[in-house]
């Protein structure tokens, strides 16, 4: 009996993304602390707000995020105008301070070809170029880009580059969609865009500091220090930590770091107890873990 062809695996290029029972606000770190210091307060005034408008969406709880505040809620909330006017009508915090809250999205991962790695100047092809040049595009003029481009060789010896793009996508990469097997002009050569095999990317927890799992599956009983591996919270590093603090029975003695002064000792990465933050990307665990995503990539297109 004749065994069926293998058929080539269909690539996901888009990841399923976050629950959508959280709308996320871009507010500056400084407001976003003052709110988190009273998050029960701002969770009920949400809450008598959305029930004033007979919703039946209700938040849960505030939790911060890079670049902002996470609004979890009982279900994918439809009434973002409603929490806007909570969050604009704080004391204290202007327009500019805030943008408009919006659901999460997905990511849709796609990698470019057809471009030289050293450009015709002379000079390497960089994400700087390759922004520049989609801007000019008319095909990318509704797609936001999810992080930097990556450019590397497609292979140690080759003279062409592959980009990897990410951008924001629906769940189901209606964007990504729109873009592959286009092309573009990028000076005078034609790059033509591909679809990848999506990768998440390893996370970081901003809690333990650790890798391998986001924040808020974290499962630590308190919070780790990314200065000195401490167990206290990195914002009362200058108050817990035995290097800030007093010591008269060491040889000399030790003096306090005087109030805000930064913390002028040796740091301690938790991850690999180098001398730097735990997030610094010189840190060896920082390398393994973006060589291994590197890698796992070229696995996938190969």
């Amino acid at each position: 009996m004749e065994k069926p062809a293998n058929r080539s695996r269909r690539i996901q290029i888009t990841t399923k993304g976050p629950s959508r029972k959280q709308a996320i606000v871009p507010i500056t770190e400084k407001y976003a602390n003052l709110i988190m210091n009273e998050a029960s307060v701002h969770v009920g005034l949400i809450n008598d707000l959305l029930r004033s408008a007979k919703s039946n969406i209700h938040s849960e709880f505030i939790r911060p995020c890079p670049g902002g505040l996470f609004i979890m809620t009982n279900n994918v909330p439809s009434d973002l105008n409603i929490i806007e006017k909570h969050f604009k009508s704080i004391d204290g915090i202007n327009d500019d301070e805030t943008l408009p809250p919006r659901l999460l999205q997905s990511k849709s991962y796609l990698k470019i070809t057809g471009i030289p790695f050293i450009q015709p100047n002379g000079n390497k092809l960089t994400h700087e170029d390759i922004v520049n040049s989609i801007k000019h595009s008319t095909l990318f003029e509704t797609v936001s880009l999810a992080s930097k481009p990556r450019v590397i060789k497609a292979l140690p010896k080759s003279d062409m580059a592959i980009v990897w793009l990410d951008v924001w996508d629906s769940q189901n990469g209606s964007k990504a969609k729109l873009l592959i097997n286009h092309s573009f002009n990028f000076c005078q050569y034609i790059a033509t865009i591909r679809g990848t095999n999506m990768n998440p990317s390893i996370l970081q927890c901003h809690n333990c500091w650790k890798w391998s799992h986001s924040t808020f599956s974290c499962r630590a009983h308190g919070s780790g220090c990314q200065k000195c591996s401490g167990p206290h919270r990195p914002e009362r590093h200058r108050d817990m930590a035995w290097c800030c603090k007093a010591n008269p029975k060491t040889n000399p003695p030790r003096l306090e770091t005087r109030q805000g002064r930064l913390c002028p000792h040796t740091f301690k990465c938790i991850n690999c107890k180098g001398d730097h933050l735990a997030d610094n990307h010189i840190c060896p665990f920082w390398k393994h873990h973006f060589n291994c995503e590197w890698h796992t990539k070229k696995a996938q297109e190969a």
